[in-house]
């Protein structure tokens, strides 16, 4: 396993010029991690020069850029949105590219009052696979998230509940779309997160670790401190012979000591995961 952090509750800081990407690059080494992954809301610019620094910045700290993580939504009820999205996704994997980062995360698109269902699901499969060639060859894999709601989003992602997610994913499969699996948004949908997993186990490619404080909300917490069953999951992921990028998603708002604690945990938990029979 090689550990990664996006820093979600560092977002406001990083938005509000609080904490720069070098900040977090050097934090991210602070913590022993392998990796960080990085929001594309926090890319001041798109020119490659700039994205050039931000790469070198990262590799300054001995850290590798390892996902970018991107707000697909692909389920806007204008047609002209839409068409503005799947240009932003190709806009989106240049800069992955740029950063040198491994993976580009992408999503559905929110719920929108009033979708149906079946045409909204052909709207998400269709976007999360029209650019999956362009991203092979600039080295990007698009991984495609069992999402809850995105930074700045007004509603929660089609993706909930878990059937929708599944449904998607097993229409994107044969085109060759990869998941990352997000430990906690299953629970916070009220669904079962390993039975989840399972379904999807042969197709992720990169695994979120996070941690809500009860099932039906999406009310997140330190890793380890929630209801999320993370080393029964991870002993799952072992078991499937699992050894890629887990992404501590950290989002309990509980300042720099809430990642040590995270941190610690995860690597505890990956350690110690067993499968229960």
């Amino acid at each position: 396993m090689k550990l990664s952090c996006l820093p979600v509750s560092l977002y406001d800081a990083l938005s509000a010029g609080e904490w720069t990407l070098s900040d977090w690059f050097a934090f991210a080494h602070e913590l022993g991690l392998d990796g960080a992954d990085v929001s594309v809301a926090h890319l001041a610019s798109r020119q490659p020069q700039d994205l050039h620094a931000i790469r070198a910045d990262a590799q300054a700290a001995g850290i590798q850029i390892v996902m970018l993580v991107a707000y697909c939504d692909f389920t806007h009820p204008d047609p002209a949105e839409r068409d503005r999205q799947r240009a932003q996704l190709r806009a989106d994997i240049d800069a992955a590219a740029e950063l040198g980062a491994s993976f580009l995360r992408v999503t559905a698109g929110q719920t929108y009052p009033g979708l149906d269902r079946e045409t909204a699901m052909g709207w998400a499969v269709e976007g999360l696979t029209a650019q999956l060639d362009y991203a092979r060859a600039a080295g990007v894999a698009l991984v495609y998230e069992n999402h809850s709601i995105g930074y700045g989003w007004r509603y929660y992602d089609f993706s909930q509940p878990a059937a929708i997610f599944l449904e998607i994913a097993t229409r994107t499969a044969a085109a060759g779309l990869s998941i990352l699996f997000d430990t906690a948004n299953a629970y916070a949908a009220g669904d079962d997160g390993v039975q989840v997993m399972q379904a999807v186990m042969d197709h992720i490619a990169v695994v979120h670790l996070a941690d809500i404080r009860r099932t039906g909300a999406y009310e997140p917490v330190v890793l380890g401190t929630g209801v999320v069953p993370i080393q029964p999951m991870l002993g799952e992921l072992r078991a499937a012979g699992f050894d890629g990028w887990v992404s501590v998603e950290e989002a309990s708002r509980s300042g720099p000591d809430g990642f040590r604690r995270a941190i610690d945990y995860a690597r505890s938990a990956w350690l110690m995961a067993r499968v229960k029979r």
